[in-house]
């Protein structure tokens, strides 16, 4: 999608559609409580929205005025309405999309509105538009929100399908207002689009089958997008995974035919200090049957998607490399499928990890903290002094957090502030999970160090304690988006499917590092 930005007055833009944003101006919110917090739903529900658009033209305004003073639209987030020919307006379309209460509306639900005229638009054939941006919200903000959420309404996975219709939109106008800072907001919208981009191009690789996506094939589009944006990537097999005495990684991947990959992306940018060096480490399970552990075949298909965290890694170090920032990074994806064989590895096996852990294996299917506990120990060997990984690691974070949010667990509280302010600019939903040492005697083992599985209650906390052996006294997060890297319904604002979770606040992390 070509983005481009327009200093015009709204009504004299000549577009396929203009799109603006109606907000819901009454005291009341739609929860029924008043200003006070006082519960009221009965007047409430009484209460007409009154609604109006989020930008200072007049030509525009006039059009939508009848519509908007009608009572008939409701004011709840995500509700649109079209009118063809708008008189006073050389735009052949008007959309008008609801983003609900304005005493609410933040750079989150902006960038959720644009996803949302994307879709409805392309729905309708239509291939280009320009979207006002609202008053209200800091410019540079607003151009940030409406570009990323464009792109990423834009992204449909149905690659596979013979009836496939090609419905993409091609061009998106940004109408910013006339006195705001040009070359900022520019700056802005280049900076998005390498974000959105990106994320799409993480949703890309977690979007393909299985079979579509191995160990070798992620490895090959690793090395294709390092290639076209100037980074260093070595692949690795199982020659040097057994070198490095990576025994936890290898143990799961000794049960497939499928050869593993150990990838290794670094960006060391000229100027960048010595320090700090930034570590991503991901977890890139293209296909996770459980192993000996095996999993029930209901939902088994959702499997491809285990290597979502790895293709965050792949994609967020994308967005860096194009971004260039005065820090260095090593972006670490520990890639295999967990299979069930005659060489799989069996519940009651010890394996003994690069670090030289010894470890339990009570289930086959906890393999994600194996991969993942030498790829951060790798990462650490490397010179990495901070570290971030991502996997889609527990169903456990799904029964704390629900689809919602992102698992965030930490060692350093300092590490996690700088990560919580980036999610909050990234615009991603993220709760900090708790790393108390009582939970340690979850993951003690009669036989080795530790077990990989420490049971049924507090899971994902359990699978956290184990990955923060090998973190050890470096600064560390651990992100669980099993809830969150795919939507398991089609939202107005994305498609059913992968969703690229925690890359923008991985960019925004990565960037804070920058004096």
């Amino acid at each position: 999608m070509k983005t481009t930005l327009s200093f015009s007055t709204p009504g004299e833009l000549e577009t396929e559609s203009l799109v603006a944003i109606a907000l819901d101006q009454s005291e009341k919110d739609q929860s029924g409580k008043d200003p006070a917090g006082n519960n009221n739903s009965a007047s409430a529900k009484k209460e007409k929205p009154q609604l109006k658009l989020a930008t200072s033209d007049g030509a525009v305004q006039s059009v939508a005025a009848d519509l908007l003073a009608s009572g008939e639209l409701t004011g709840r987030p995500f509700e649109t309405n079209l009118l063809h020919k708008p008189a006073g307006l050389k735009a052949k379309r008007l959309l008008l999309v609801s983003g609900g209460a304005a005493k609410k509306f933040t750079a989150y639900d902006l960038r959720r509105i644009a996803g949302t005229a994307v879709r409805t638009l392309k729905s309708r054939g239509i291939r280009s538009f320009a979207f006002i941006a609202p008053t209200g919200i800091p410019a540079e903000e607003a151009v940030r929100a409406i570009v990323e959420g464009a792109l990423v309404g834009n992204f449909d996975p149905d690659y596979y399908r013979s009836d496939r219709k090609d419905q993409q939109i091609d061009a998106l106008t940004i109408v910013a207002g006339g006195n705001a800072d040009h070359a900022a907001l520019e700056k802005a919208a280049q900076e998005a689009q390498v974000i959105g981009e990106s994320q799409n191009f993480t949703r890309d690789l977690v979007n393909e089958p299985s079979n579509r996506m191995t160990p070798t094939i992620l490895a090959d589009r690793a090395k294709k997008m390092c290639q076209e944006v100037g980074l260093k990537c070595e692949v690795y097999g199982a020659d040097k995974i057994k070198e490095l005495k990576m025994g936890a990684f290898w143990s799961v991947a000794q049960g497939s035919d499928e050869p593993p990959a150990l990838i290794v992306m670094t960006y060391e940018p000229a100027g960048a200090p010595a320090k700090p060096v930034l570590g991503l480490v991901g977890k890139g399970i293209t296909f996770d049957t459980g192993g000996i552990s095996i999993k029930p075949a209901d939902g088994m298909e959702k499997m491809k998607y285990d290597m979502a965290g790895g293709a965050t890694m792949i994609g967020a170090m994308r967005a860096i490399a194009l971004l260039k920032p005065k820090v260095k990074v090593i972006g670490i994806v520990c890639a295999t499928e967990n299979m069930p064989s005659g060489k799989a590895q069996k519940p009651g096996d010890v394996q003994i990890a690069m670090s030289g852990k010894s470890i339990e294996i009570i289930n086959t299917d906890a393999e994600g903290r194996l991969v993942l506990a030498d790829g951060l120990f790798y990462a650490r060997q490397l010179g990495c002094t901070h570290l971030v990984d991502a996997a889609t690691l527990t169903g456990a974070v799904v029964v704390a957090l629900g689809y919602t949010n992102v698992g965030v667990f930490a060692n350093d509280d300092a590490i996690y502030e700088r990560l919580h302010k980036a999610n909050d600019e990234a615009g991603e939903k993220m709760w900090r999970l708790p790393l108390d040492d009582e939970y340690k005697e979850n993951i003690k083992s009669t036989i080795a160090d530790i077990v990989n599985s420490g049971g049924r209650w507090g899971g994902a906390i359990n699978a956290a304690m184990f990955l923060k052996e090998f973190a050890e006294d470096t600064p560390w997060i651990h992100l669980d988006i099993a809830g969150t890297a795919w939507m398991e319904d089609q939202k107005p604002w994305i498609a059913k499917g992968p969703s690229g979770i925690a890359l923008r606040s991985l960019v925004e992390f990565v960037k804070s590092f920058v004096s």
